[in-house]
């Protein structure tokens, strides 16, 4: 058992503070982004060039940031933000959307691929294989930060979170950590990188695998106090990713019958 006693400030200047968060954040963009040259210049039919690849990170930073904010105020917050219109704009404050993320992040990337005559389906392969560097940052700093907090269990691994009660709980942000972050990322790493690769698989395959590892950690994990269980034992991040699941196994069988080029 652990008792958490991580502080979230890394470090406090009083007129600002360096948060884990947001150096999880700024870690995910820039290793992802050096990872996808490699991935670059090593897949020729991957018709994008490095200068397109800089001009697509900065949209993708500023998707990222209204599709995860927009994603949590409709999904898990409408009722507060409806009262309460101007905390939309305080994201320094916390919520953040996984799912309202990817819906941002595909739709700039559709409209990046249409003003730059770029293959959407290229750019969206590099997102998938990049992308489970920044999940994994950012769960690591859910775990520093004390939320999405896990269930009450007596695992001998259990962590009590003070702030929260004296209750043994899974570090269920641990696992998320591991499953979308660690094994999603060398499970697409090694499909990407076979010389016979089709394109967009790995965007299709990503959407499965997120979507599978999200509702198994959702088991462990205590759902949103403002939302709970939107159906029996089935959270709003669990009714999301199996919405992603379909999508994903949908389009990744359409590919494979040539039906998507």
């Amino acid at each position: 058992m652990y008792i958490h006693n991580l502080d979230p400030i890394l470090v406090d200047f009083g007129f600002m503070a360096i948060r884990w968060y947001s150096l999880a954040y700024i870690a995910g963009i820039l290793l992802g982004w050096g990872f996808a040259r490699k991935i670059i210049n090593y897949r020729l039919n991957f018709t994008i060039n490095l200068k397109d690849l800089d001009n697509l990170i900065s949209w993708l930073i500023i998707s990222i940031i209204i599709g995860g904010r927009l994603g949590y105020v409709l999904f898990y917050n409408l009722e507060f933000y409806i009262n309460n219109f101007f905390d939309i704009f305080k994201i320094w404050e916390g919520g953040m959307s996984f799912h309202g993320a990817l819906i941002g992040i595909v739709i700039s990337t559709y409209f990046f691929a249409n003003k730059y005559n770029l293959n959407n389906l290229v750019l969206l392969d590099i997102i998938a294989c990049v992308a489970p560097i920044g999940l994994f940052f950012g769960r690591i700093a859910n775990f520093i930060n004390g939320e999405l907090y896990g269930k009450p269990t007596e695992i001998f691994w259990s962590v009590i979170f003070p702030l929260v009660d004296n209750v043994p709980r899974h570090p269920s942000q641990l696992y998320e950590a591991i499953l979308e972050g660690l094994i999603i990322f060398i499970f697409l790493n090694i499909i990407v990188f076979r010389k016979n690769y089709k394109i967009g698989t790995c965007s299709f395959l990503f959407l499965t695998l997120y979507a599978l590892f999200r509702m198994f950690s959702e088991i462990f994990r205590e759902p949103d106090v403002q939302v709970g269980y939107i159906f029996e034992h089935v959270s709003m991040g669990s009714f999301l990713s199996i919405i992603m699941l379909l999508i994903g196994v949908t389009l990744f069988i359409r590919l494979n019958k040539n039906e998507i080029k």
